[in-house]
């Protein structure tokens, strides 16, 4: 298990022997929901998954790269926390479309999309950038802004 695994488990059960201690209850708000993450094998995407199974939540995790999701799933599983992954590059049409079908076909369907995916051409000044670069920019996230529709009409 990871350091950062091993800190998150021993941060929920000190939470919970808290709450029992004070008659709490554990409250999972995201109970029976499910949560597609793009980019979330690590970084700020890999926290919000995190967080969101630590609420109750099902999280499919998502990255280009089939190690990194394999990594992020196993660390969070290894959390007792309800994940799967599936790789996802959001610029292109066929994976957002798989990545939707391996959602609804595990899950019967997504309750939370957290777009995360990013693209960064350009290492510099903000005063530098190029007028293609910002094309780029804006075109990966329009591209993945196109995932929601996809969700909208699987609905």
């Amino acid at each position: 298990m990871h350091k950062a695994g091993l800190l998150g488990l021993c941060a929920r059960a000190w939470n919970s022997v808290r709450m029992a201690s004070s008659g709490m209850t554990r409250r999972d708000p995201l109970a029976n929901k499910v949560a597609l993450v793009t980019a979330s094998t690590d970084g700020i995407g890999f926290a919000i998954a995190r967080r969101l199974a630590q609420d109750g939540a099902h999280v499919v995790v998502s990255s280009r790269k089939q190690q990194n999701v394999d990594q992020a799933a196993a660390t969070l599983q290894g959390e007792g926390l309800s994940v799967t992954g599936t790789v996802c590059h959001v610029g292109k049409a066929e994976d957002r479309e798989r990545l939707v079908a391996t959602a609804v076909k595990l899950h019967g369907g997504i309750d939370i999309l957290v777009s995360n995916a990013a693209v960064n051409p350009f290492f510099g000044s903000i005063m530098d950038v190029t007028e293609e670069v910002w094309d780029k920019l804006w075109m990966d996230k329009e591209k993945e802004e196109s995932m929601k529709e996809t969700l909208r009409i699987r609905r």
